[in-house]
């Protein structure tokens, strides 16, 4: 029996706004699709957080023993300046401010975008398709809604026909949003727009000359309008209907609202059983913007190259604070947070390492099983990680009482608690033990044995102070020195 069935999963559905218990369309096996990056930059850390936060949850289901496909896109092009059917191409602009080919932009930012995220200790999705590579698929949906009547072409444009549409559907069920208070609080077109109402959305937009980012359509040259490419590869890959769709809480309106429409238009039914959004990340209590300067980029904070945080902070260390907030939640990134986080991770590994070498004897003084229950009715109630992690703490100090000789454990007890406590913390977490990098932990610990040596003949001397200095200077850049009958021995703090 696979370990999914004997688990209640709850899931917060965008779509009902309610906790549903969680049932895939098909036995064993889930579909879900996340929106990925638009690659015209370096991958932002708010974006970062929410594929995290799926990386999380396509963890969780392959715990369970789901079979997982997991589309994760990459939009390379039709994602406008405005993000609605106006101004240029994110990546032609970049394209022609850096007097590149759009697809060498593409490729620089591909590339930055799976760096961080291996950084990070990403899984790959099972199929990352891109917006290029479907214009075909979307092309043919794009006929299909008109031969449906819920779209016009216009001048070589086509727009999706919203107020059509809502005659029979339900636009805006996902936001909340009705259409015709939209209609209230929307300015007059002018004369120079081609739409029926400034509701309406691009599927085809014709290319002006000097558009460089072009492909032939029945219309004429043009390009796939920003929603329509998630609506061709998610059902490409996952079938008209399909488990999850994910994404930043920041694309359910228009974006997600619009790939319903265009589903429910072409194939008749809703596309998704199950909407998921993951909420923002603000730094300093403040939204997160280049234009303000309140901004820092993933590879900054590793390298400590910034002038916002005190130090660089290793990629779990950040991985950890983010999954200290549940993924719905609102994160504050600052110095301060992620000094602690970074504390708190060192404390996890360095019980994992004790627990390793615990011996087991006695009746045991812990409950596992009890323990073990409290983690998976955790994450099933929605991926709640930062009750985990409390959870994966409680059993952090009773280590420590064992290392201590306070509590005892016996050999089945221990082996479970190993075992399910590398299942949570670094299957379904993510996180990697700082141990496994062991060319910086061999450097750092040959650093500190060095200055123990100096500090120990400083002692032996009666130079205590220089003997005072080290210890010090150690314990503020977070190295702690411990005095023992066997000598000095080091923690990281």
């Amino acid at each position: 029996m696979e370990l999914y069935q004997s688990q209640n999963l709850k899931i917060h559905n965008s779509l009902s706004g309610k906790k549903e218990l969680f049932k895939p369309l098909n036995e064993g096996r889930i579909g879900m699709y996340v929106c990925g990056p638009t690659v015209y930059s370096n991958v932002h850390l708010g974006n970062c957080r929410t594929f995290m936060s799926f990386d999380m949850i396509f963890r969780y289901f392959k715990h369970l023993g789901y079979k997982v496909r997991y589309v994760r896109n990459i939009t390379d092009a039709g994602h406008l300046v405005d993000d609605g059917d106006d101004g240029e191409d994110k990546i032609a602009k970049k394209a022609r401010l850096e007097q590149l080919e759009p697809m060498e932009v593409v490729q620089r930012y591909t590339i930055d975008f799976h760096n961080i995220l291996q950084k990070f200790n990403f899984l790959p999705p099972s199929i990352e398709p891109t917006a290029t590579g479907h214009i075909i698929e979307q092309i043919e949906i794009v006929k299909d809604i008109l031969d449906k009547g819920y779209a016009y072409e216009k001048n070589g444009s086509v727009y999706f026909d919203v107020a059509k549409f809502n005659e029979t559907n339900d636009y805006g069920k996902l936001s909340g949003r009705k259409l015709e208070d939209m209609i209230a609080n929307t300015r007059q077109l002018t004369a120079q727009n081609e739409k029926k109402n400034p509701q309406d959305f691009a599927l085809w937009k014709r290319a002006e000359p000097q558009h460089i980012m072009r492909w032939p359509s029945p219309w004429g040259d043009g390009f796939p309008g920003w929603h329509l490419e998630c609506t061709a590869m998610s059902t490409k890959y996952l079938g008209e209907t399909f488990d999850i769709h994910g994404g930043g809480m920041d694309l359910k309106f228009p974006h997600h609202e619009c790939e319903i429409a265009q589903a429910e238009a072409s194939y008749g039914q809703s596309p998704v059983r199950y909407w998921m959004h993951a909420n923002m990340l603000t730094m300093n209590g403040k939204k997160m913007a280049k234009s303000t300067g309140n901004n820092i980029l993933p590879g900054e904070i590793f390298t400590g190259e910034n002038s916002i945080l005190s130090k660089a902070f290793s990629p779990s260390a950040v991985r950890f604070f983010m999954m200290q907030a549940h993924y719905t939640s609102i994160l504050d990134l600052s110095n301060d947070a992620l000094l602690a986080s970074e504390k708190g991770y060192h404390r996890l590994m360095e019980a994992l390492d004790i627990l390793s070498s615990i011996v087991p004897k006695g009746v045991s003084d812990f409950d596992v099983q009890a323990w073990k229950k409290t983690c998976y009715d955790a994450m099933n109630d929605d991926f709640n990680t930062p009750i985990l992690i409390a959870k994966i703490f409680d059993a952090v100090k009773f280590i420590n009482l064992l290392k201590d000789g306070e509590k005892w454990i016996n050999a089945s007890d221990l082996k479970e608690l190993q075992n399910t406590l590398n299942a949570f913390v670094f299957d379904v977490l993510g996180l990697v033990d700082k141990s496994d990098n062991a060319d910086d932990s061999d450097k750092l610990s040959g650093v500190v044995n060095l200055l123990i040596e100096l500090r120990k003949e400083a002692r032996d001397n009666k130079d205590f102070e220089t003997s005072d200095k080290i210890r010090n200077q150690l314990d503020a850049l977070g190295i702690q020195l411990k005095d023992g009958k066997e000598g000095t021995t080091f923690s990281l703090s």
